[in-house]
């Protein structure tokens, strides 16, 4: 059995069920709120697969106020340029937004790229040791009378007052929540690579999030870990492949494959990487609740979204600090503060879940009229304050009750 962590005397006993991104950042925000909770993450060692995200400024404004983000910086990329549109076929910019200087002043902070393993050692950082607990592969939470009992693979329970699921797509804690809805095939496919700084032409070297779109298809990229590899995502028709398991790879030449006819610069980029990862984007329609009792839902295991706004992480790291005031403001009445938490947090999620979802239609739309009207109009926008409702939100600004 577990060693559980006692509940303070301001608080409940808290089980955190993912040692990702948003699994410790939770800890770390409650940690700062007073209160004590116990990460259980079935992995050996804390690892992030995958590669690279960016981080905006609603999420880096957060990670500075709990004190991590100088030390993500070391290795993230600062962003002189961000949404900066190609076309397909010969790589004529379609939009482009400067960052540099006109960020901070929109929002108070830049936007960086940073690799997913270092955000996750920054945020590590705030969370004491002794407060996670490895190997520990939750197989089901169970009602008690005298609260929560989780059940581990290896035969071990602990017991909490309050269970925080985030362990993404494949949560376990979210069926005490939700009813059981098999995902929808979306038809979409993404690939990424990481391209080492000696390897990768020196276009893809710039501080810029580059997204070249075309017919059924888009490509993005940008530098990672301090400028010494280029992050490599890309989106294509999925065919029959349905594999959603993130460790799940493809070949160099399947991936080239997809962009043939592209402007040499993609094709090149991709030459230049390793093997590719590969996994289907299955879609989950937004859940009406995700908190029930005294358990809750938290990051991807709450709203799983189409990675086209880069707002997943950032979205984790919104749950989990409104999440940590919540609790701290009503420590007796854990029931009523994850109710609070939902009401607070779901119509915003929504919505991001719901305009990544129709992202990919607008991206992808084949050359013709239409893709003539929607390139009109990116040349038109300025997205960095079109999107000003996501990356202007301060996730600490509660409503007043």
């Amino acid at each position: 059995m577990y060693v559980t962590e006692r509940a303070p005397r301001s608080g409940p006993r808290i089980a955190i069920v993912g040692g990702g991104i948003g699994g410790l950042a939770a800890a770390a925000f409650l940690r700062r709120a007073g209160l004590t909770a116990t990460v259980y993450e079935q992995a050996s060692a804390l690892t992030e697969v995958g590669a690279g995200i960016v981080l905006a400024p609603n999420a880096a404004r957060l990670l500075r106020r709990l004190g991590v983000l100088e030390p993500a910086l070391r290795r993230a990329v600062p962003l002189d340029w961000g949404w900066e549109f190609r076309r397909w076929e010969d790589g004529r910019v379609l939009s482009v937004e400067q960052l540099t200087g006109v960020c901070e002043e929109l929002y108070g902070e830049r936007t960086y790229t940073i690799h997913r393993a270092d955000l996750l050692d920054a945020i590590k950082s705030a969370v004491p040791a002794e407060q996670i607990r490895l190997g520990a592969r939750c197989t089901a939470v169970e009602e008690k009378a005298a609260g929560l009992r989780l059940r581990f693979a290896d035969g071990a329970t602990a017991d909490a007052d309050v269970v925080i699921g985030a362990d993404g797509v494949h949560s376990v804690v979210r069926g005490l929540v939700a009813e059981p809805q098999p995902p929808a095939y979306s038809g979409v496919c993404a690939f990424r690579a990481v391209v080492p700084v000696g390897a990768a032409p020196e276009f893809a070297l710039r501080r810029a999030q580059t997204l070249w779109i075309g017919p059924g298809r888009h490509f993005v990229h940008y530098p990672i870990v301090g400028g010494q590899a280029v992050n490599v995502v890309a989106f294509t028709p999925a065919g029959d492949y349905t594999d959603e398991s993130w460790s799940a790879t493809a070949s160099v030449e399947e991936f080239a494959a997809e962009f043939k006819g592209w402007d040499p610069r993609v094709t090149d980029l991709i030459a230049a990487g390793d093997v590719p990862g590969r996994w289907a984007l299955l879609d989950r329609a937004p859940l009406p609740h995700w908190s029930r009792g005294t358990v809750t839902l938290l990051g991807d295991a709450a709203h799983p979204m189409f990675p086209f706004f880069a707002q997943g992480a950032a979205q984790s790291l919104e749950d989990a600090v409104v999440l940590a005031h919540c609790l701290a403001a009503a420590p007796d009445e854990p029931e009523n503060a994850l109710a609070g938490y939902e009401a607070v947090r779901i119509a915003r999620t929504t919505r991001l879940q719901e305009i990544s979802h129709g992202r990919s239609d607008v991206n992808h739309l084949p050359d013709g009229p239409e893709q003539q009207a929607r390139d009109a109009a990116l040349a038109e926008a300025d997205p960095l304050v079109a999107n000003g409702w996501i990356y202007g939100h301060d996730a600490e600004q509660l409503p007043v009750a």
